[in-house]
């Protein structure tokens, strides 16, 4: 059985369509064996800085394979209002020009970003040092989050910023003209923060450079010196220094997006825990700073291997087959959260199912992602009848040694997408149904979520079916 991600939205449109329209409930209930090979949507962290670096670039880039998930919609649509011209032609191939570094024009309208989190902080440094005045808007979620730790660096640079009480949007800035380079030491690490940093420096005098002493994911630093930044990176005594020296051209290249690991997570914990099942996911990005979950889920006596490893445009790839077998607790190093950062709710999906107690801790930032996530998968887990110990930074998680969960539960999503599917797969696994209030939002990352996942055997449908089944 084969199913291949088809993507039926061909134009870049603002704002966040999903979270517009109204809840749209999802109803996921016991699972056989799922079984097959799913093709997975581009990885949404190579799509947006293909589309933004290409945008600042001299000449044409032309990206393949490219996620065309809401969150990048965005993105195209940013990076026009800024003056680069980007469509798609009919092999499904994406074609941006753009306009130099620092060659932005300012844009008639607020650019709207939907729900990416990613996407308004890189365009923020990539705007930082252009001599521009812009508004950044987005939906309810991402107008909650904190843009503080992003502007209070880039405000160095001297880009001037005006935003809503707790640095939230909507948020105005005026880019640093002239700009000064900087030297910035990460106090958390944040591969988001580090990227804003560097961007920004690409129109900036001299040299900048971020210290980070944890090392996070470098898709921007590979990125980059495929586009021909002269940028470096040194180990030392204070961790990773990442150099670049600004006021110098991008130049066009070509980019193959490879396949998610984000999204890869979901079928992989949904074939560790559905007895009989085996998934193949052929090209997954396998970068080391995004595959902390895989090595958790080793740890926890997960079935999984990795076959035809490959070098794609300077990112490690390969093609990953996940099998049912019993899973048994760990604690989860807290140094490996950047590296699974996104991961953690399905996670505690795959905890919720193990033998024995799963910690994790030094996770801090999950409280400021899409919705405050340790509170909210916390509480589902709960309704779900998983035994849950809540700590400030982290998770303690009982699991029922791969008996299923009782389940029967209405989850409240907050428009977060990855909670959207974390607990679609966890209904997989539930004795009773698990609805989850509204799974639009995650058209913003893996638009085919239900269809793959029901091409490969799981039961998944429309409709508020718990509720209906009680008569209210």
């Amino acid at each position: 059985m084969q199913k291949r991600t088809q993507h039926a939205m061909s134009t870049a449109n603002n704002g966040n369509p999903a979270a517009q329209a109204g809840p749209s409930p999802l109803h996921a209930t016991q699972s056989g064996a799922l079984t097959g090979t799913m093709m997975l949507p581009g990885d949404k962290s190579i799509s947006h800085r293909s589309i933004m670096f290409g945008g600042a670039a001299i000449g044409e880039t032309v990206v393949s394979g490219l996620l065309e998930g809401e969150d990048v919609l965005a993105t195209i649509a940013a990076m026009q209002a800024l003056g680069a011209d980007i469509h798609k032609d009919d092999d499904g191939r994406w074609h941006v020009w753009g306009t130099g570094v620092g060659g932005f024009k300012e844009p008639e309208t607020a650019i709207d970003m939907g729900n990416s989190g990613t996407g308004v902080r890189l365009l923020m440094g990539l705007m930082a040092t252009s001599p521009i005045t812009a508004t950044l808007i987005g939906d309810a979620s991402l107008s909650s989050r904190p843009m503080g730790r992003v502007t209070r660096p880039l405000a160095q640079f001297g880009t001037a910023f005006h935003a809503r009480e707790g640095d939230r949007l909507p948020l105005t800035m005026t880019g640093a003209n002239p700009a000064q380079p900087v030297t910035y030491k990460l106090p958390v690490a944040s591969a988001q923060v580090k990227s804003a940093v560097l961007l920004a420096g690409l129109n900036a005098p001299g040299d900048t450079s971020v210290i980070e002493p944890i090392a996070t994911r470098d898709h921007t630093e590979r990125m980059l010196k495929a586009f021909g930044a002269a940028i470096s990176v040194v180990e030392t005594d204070e961790g990773r220094v990442i150099t670049v020296s600004g006021e110098r051209e991008l130049e066009a290249c070509t980019i193959n997006v490879p396949a998610d690991p984000s999204s890869a997570a979901f079928p992989i914990v949904a074939a560790c825990l559905v007895p009989g099942s085996e998934v193949r996911l052929p090209g997954v990005l396998l970068n080391p700073g995004r595959i902390g979950l895989i090595t958790t889920l080793l740890e926890m006596g997960a079935d999984i291997s990795i076959e035809n490893e490959r070098d794609e445009g300077g990112e490690p790839v390969g093609d990953i087959v996940a099998r049912h077998a019993p899973l048994h607790g760990v604690t989860v190093p807290e140094d490996r959260a950047p590296s699974m950062i996104d991961e953690y709710p399905i996670l505690f999906v795959a905890a919720a199912l193990a033998k024995g107690r799963t910690v994790t801790r030094g996770l801090e930032e999950l409280r400021v992602k899409e919705s405050d996530r340790l509170a909210v998968m916390s509480e589902g887990l709960r309704a779900c009848g998983v035994a849950v110990e809540d700590y400030q930074d982290g998770l303690a998680i009982t699991g029922t040694a791969g008996a299923a969960v009782p389940g029967g539960a209405k989850i409240a999503t907050h428009l977060d997408h990855r909670i959207a599917m974390s607990f679609l797969v966890l209904g997989m696994c539930a004795a009773a149904p698990i609805t989850v209030d509204d799974g639009a939002p995650i058209r913003t990352s893996f638009p085919s979520f239900v269809d793959d996942m029901g091409a490969l055997g799981a039961d998944i449908v429309e409709g508020d079916a718990i509720m209906e089944s009680e008569g209210s």
